[in-house]
């Protein structure tokens, strides 16, 4: 009975939701060139752990879901933020793009504990050469600005 209690009582307990500009000054679309079918390789893959505005599945309603989806999307953006992207000083945009590209090579992201509910986020081999190509362009591009 307590534990039924519990869980009740955390049901009011809600995290702040990640719910932000879609793309604010500081977003990377203002540092490098985003072609749109990069764009929606990132809001299909990336977006939701990895900037200010994250869409949230139903089962964000139940506690101790949200919790965990909280300290994920956190986490996420703790590593990179697509719409804080412009804040960085340029040896850190240079290293995050450098990242974007092991992270995928090495089947790091996206996380497996986010294609379980999210399939359709599963990278395919055009869309990581996609990917591929474009960070090897914005490193040309945010390298020009160190010189």
């Amino acid at each position: 009975m307590a534990l039924g209690l519990i869980l009740v009582v955390i049901q009011f307990i809600r995290p702040a939701k990640n719910i932000g500009t879609v793309e604010g000054p500081n977003d990377i679309t203002h540092t490098v060139t985003v072609p749109i079918e990069v764009q929606n390789i990132l809001q299909k893959s990336c977006n939701d752990c990895h900037s200010n505005n994250t869409q949230y599945p139903w089962y964000y309603n139940i506690q101790p879901v949200a919790w965990w989806l909280a300290n994920h999307v956190n986490d996420g953006k703790r590593h990179l933020n697509f719409s804080e992207f412009n804040t960085y000083k340029t040896k850190r945009k240079l290293k995050k793009l450098k990242e974007i590209k092991e992270e995928i090579e090495d089947g790091e992201m996206p996380m497996d504990s986010y294609l379980w509910i999210h399939s359709n986020a599963k990278l395919t081999e055009v869309e990581k050469a996609s990917l591929y190509k474009w960070v090897e362009e914005s490193l040309i591009t945010v390298a020009d600005t160190l010189k």
